[in-house]
């Protein structure tokens, strides 16, 4: 039976790497039934209830070098794990994983990652030491290639391809349709997800969300719903947008699973969102979305789809962003564009468990 330890930023209630991880253990499964999987886990007994796999606590050095002395290949990933904006500690450690993986002799793969910005020189210096030393590597963007080639990480073995999450099948929509039915969310009007989190304390794209909010409700008749991607944190932030509505608005107050929360973006007309993933969500179920960058992997994944961000949590505008709103209400031929290249970058997905695969044969 051929062993798989994969690492990132599990176990914390994250519907975006829930989600992830969730794709990957699906793909990887249906190349290989009998592969044996480890995931490194900020709640190992959670992640062992959602998903078919053993699991090993974050911190628990013994157990992960364990795990590692009998594995066939680390996957590092998907995800931004090798940045040092969000964090400028977090890169440290999943760098000292890729670390304790080659001491043992385990391979390593990047598996769809997101690279960069990586800022500090130390942790610049060791992923380029690390990254050299990967036996294979996918990244989701070609701006992660370029910034690993900017980083003097050589890139013969790297290829783009796409964000794990895009190979998850459509779901249907009647659990969402009951879930927002239980927020008061019937009616006509157009029904507007936004998805919002903290960041930095800025307040500025705060009171923008919530005056193009109010503005869809009263000249739109829109329906408007918060849809957190972590709980708790994006459930405060979506507060303090809806506290500075005037008008009706509804928001999910618990941490849905990846299943659900598909569902409840499938029923949506439009999706507003500053979280990567809930952007990503949308384009799985075929749903027209607007992105709001405060990082540059927001960028890159609408680059992806040769699209644009509505703008920066500073720079954005009410006008702006109603008018981009209004717009893709109602532009069909954007949305059929987005469909045939969302299809390919789905095809993209699926080819990162082909590459572990093939990895996992050869070592075996």
């Amino acid at each position: 039976m051929s062993k798989l330890v994969i690492s990132g930023y599990y176990g914390f209630g994250n519907a975006g790497d829930e989600a992830m991880l969730s794709a990957m253990v699906s793909a990887l499964r249906a190349l290989d039934p009998t592969l044996s999987i480890t995931v490194i886990s900020g709640n190992p007994a959670d992640t062992c209830r959602r998903y078919p796999v053993a699991s090993v606590h974050r911190l628990n050095l013994w157990g992960i070098a364990q795990a590692l002395r009998q594995a066939d290949l680390l996957v590092s990933g998907g995800g931004s794990l090798l940045q040092d904006v969000t964090s400028g500690r977090s890169i440290f450690y999943y760098l000292g994983v890729l670390q304790l993986a080659c001491l043992l002799g385990c391979p390593i793969m990047l598996y769809a990652q997101g690279i960069g910005p990586i800022r500090s020189k130390l942790a610049r210096s060791l992923m380029r030491h690390i990254g050299n030393r990967i036996v294979a590597g996918t990244v989701r963007d070609a701006g992660s290639l370029a910034e690993l080639s900017g980083l003097g990480v050589a890139t013969d073995k790297v290829s783009v391809t796409a964000d794990p999450v895009l190979a998850l099948p459509p779901v249907e929509l009647t659990a969402g349709r009951d879930i927002l039915d239980s927020l008061s969310m019937q009616g006509e009007g157009p029904l507007i997800g936004f998805a919002v989190r903290e960041w930095q304390g800025q307040a500025h794209f705060k009171n923008i969300f919530a005056a193009v909010a109010d503005r869809l409700v009263l000249e739109r008749g829109a329906r408007i719903v918060f849809l957190p991607m972590q709980c708790p944190d994006d459930l405060q932030a979506s507060r303090l947008v809806a506290g500075r509505m005037n008008q009706p608005h509804a928001m999910l107050g618990y941490k849905a699973d990846t299943e659900e929360l598909l569902s409840i973006v499938g029923n949506l007309d439009l999706l507003v969102g500053v979280r990567l993933h809930a952007l990503i969500f949308a384009a799985v179920m075929d749903v027209p979305f607007l992105g709001v960058s405060y990082d540059p992997k927001i960028d890159r994944f609408l680059e992806t789809l040769a699209e644009t961000p509505v703008g920066n949590l500073e720079s954005l505008t009410a006008e702006s962003l109603f008018a981009r709103i209004e717009q893709s209400l109602t532009d069909q031929p954007a949305r059929q564009r987005r469909r045939q290249r969302v299809d390919e970058l789905r095809r993209q997905a699926l080819s990162n468990a082909e590459r572990a695969i093939d990895l996992v044969e050869k070592k075996g």
